[in-house]
């Protein structure tokens, strides 16, 4: 059982001095020298959250599974720092000494700022170190002495379902105590994996699997192939806005669109009527061959798109294969590929990019009537053999420009 929420008022009476943070569980099996780095790297994400939200801090502690932050703003920091992946909760804290006494003192005083008339409530202790009590004997001294000191609230001890929860962690010399735990993102500290290109349409889907891919560690370089005239301005800025959302979770990192002039390949592709019912493959084979240059440019190892099974008339698995065969040097993932819509619509919600990715915009008067479900790689390869398909690639890098967010 995690400790209740406390809000923000109890927050402030309390005057907490430090949050505990604690690392999503992947980051506690790794060998030692890799914790290490990730550790790192999760207390570099960490302060650059802090320093973007001018959030004082005094330091950062490392201990064994834990970081401690020491500050006094702890409201305002929980709040930001839940979004750092590789965190998987925090609690704002009162610090002490891990003298028994010192821990109950702590422990009562928060319990009085915590518990109503009628309140139930456990008490729940972790120690690292040697200590001269057990964690059983912290979790009933402390109960004994709530309970004797709030008589005339009618409290009650319930250690299965309590409406409150006091937590202690004793670390060696030192311990700290709290009544809330926050969740945080989980995940692994963004920067401990490779970059990858993200395909950012400005849709629901696209922003959705960019960051379900920052989430496992990866930095993402946004891609946005404009396709004017077939599009106009209203397309791009739903991109850029979807993007200022998305690298809202990338604080420290880079905030630049890849932008890419596609509509001059969209109107070669039109021109072979013959092969109409192709233009979506096409345009995204013509994608993906773009984004690989952009791969070895920004030296990622890999192409992100927003595709699922079947969510589109293109998005087959046949289909999905063929687009593939396009690219020579780098996988292209795709985090979506068992979500449906309901599915992705609330993970957007969650992080942020709903409201930017519905935000009205021109669809592409690209796109034919007919797309075809199973397209033959051979009539595939006979549309594409008519145009300088290299030529083409090198005119769209040579448009590449680079918005600053």
């Amino acid at each position: 059982m995690q400790p209740a929420q406390t809000n923000t008022e109890k927050f402030e009476r309390a005057n907490f001095d430090s949050i505990i943070i604690r690392y999503g569980g992947e980051l506690g099996i790794k060998r030692a020298w890799t914790r290490r780095v990730y550790e790192r790297c999760l207390r570099e994400n960490i302060k650059s959250v802090l320093k973007r939200y001018t959030i004082p801090y005094d330091r950062t502690i490392r201990k064994h599974g834990r970081l401690f932050l020491k500050t006094s703003f702890t409201t305002e920091a929980s709040t930001k720092l839940a979004r750092v992946f590789g965190i998987s909760s925090l609690s704002p804290a009162l610090e002490t000494t891990s003298k028994l006494d010192d821990i109950v003192n702590k422990s009562v005083f928060l319990a009085g700022l915590t518990l109503h008339e009628g309140n139930s409530f456990a008490v729940r202790c972790r120690r690292v170190g040697h200590h001269s009590y057990t964690s059983t004997e912290v979790c009933r001294e402390v109960g004994r002495q709530v309970l004797d000191a709030f008589t005339d609230r009618h409290i009650t001890v319930n250690l299965k379902s309590p409406d409150a929860t006091l937590g202690v962690e004793a670390r060696n010399n030192q311990a700290f105590v709290y009544t809330a735990v926050i969740h945080g993102t989980g995940g692994l500290p963004l920067g401990t994996q490779s970059r990858v290109v993200g395909l950012l349409s400005g849709g629901l889907d696209s922003s959705v699997a960019c960051w379900l891919v920052m989430k496992r560690g990866c930095p993402i370089v946004p891609l946005y192939f404009d396709n004017a005239p077939f599009t106009d301005e209203s397309t791009t800025e739903r991109v850029l806005n979807v993007a200022r959302v998305l690298l809202d979770w990338a604080i420290g990192f880079p905030r630049r669109v890849y932008v890419v002039q596609h509509g001059p390949n969209l109107a070669e592709f039109k021109g072979k009527k013959r092969f109409e019912h192709l233009m979506c493959i096409l345009c995204k084979r013509m994608m993906y061959r773009i984004a690989e240059k952009i791969v070895d440019m920004v030296r990622a190892e890999g192409i992100v798109t927003g595709e699922d099974i079947g969510e589109q008339a293109s998005q087959t698995l046949r289909n999905l294969r063929l687009l593939d065969s396009a690219v020579a040097k780098y996988p292209v993932h795709r985090p979506l590929l068992g979500f449906d819509k309901i599915d992705t619509e609330q993970m957007a919600r969650r992080i942020g990019t709903y409201e930017a990715s519905i935000q009205k915009a021109k669809g592409c008067t690209a796109v034919s009537r007919k797309t075809v479900t199973v397209a033959k790689p051979r009539e595939v390869a006979e549309a594409e053999k008519g145009l300088n398909i290299e030529g083409m690639v090198e005119r769209s890098i040579k448009s590449l420009k680079i918005v600053n967010l």
